[in-house]
């Protein structure tokens, strides 16, 4: 197995564990809710949904690409609701240094995203 296909299986992993996350436990996405968004918990599991079938699409060639552009928009949707987290980590009861320490994550994951489904041309026709 390349590492690139290991990358691939781990990337879609970690998106079907995380939108899963959505159904078994809402209230921890809820909490990071901006409170300007309507319909928090609806918005809660599409999220999810859109998490597990952007990471099952990225498995097949057909699909891969496509879920890369889908899961690239979810990760810049859902920084609002991040950047909120930071905001109100003392609520929360989560250390400072995690709840601002994630957000510069997203920009590896982003890039992530962007090799893995070969959203930018590169790396979606391998196996």
């Amino acid at each position: 197995m390349t590492l690139r296909l290991l990358s691939r299986y781990a990337l879609a992993l970690l998106f079907v564990l995380a939108g899963s996350w959505h159904f078994v436990h809402p209230a921890t996405y809820l909490a990071i809710m901006p409170p300007m968004l309507p319909a928090p918990l609806a918005l809660v599991y599409a999220s999810g949904i859109f998490e597990i079938m952007g990471g099952l699409g990225l498995l097949p060639t057909r699909t891969r690409r496509l879920a890369g552009w889908g899961l690239l928009a979810l990760l810049i949707a859902v920084f609002p609701a991040n950047v909120y987290m930071a905001l109100i980590h003392e609520r929360l009861h989560i250390p400072v240094w995690v709840a601002w320490g994630r957000l510069p994550l997203q920009l590896p994951l982003l890039w992530w995203v962007w090799r893995v489904s070969g959203a930018g041309g590169y790396g979606g026709k391998r196996a």
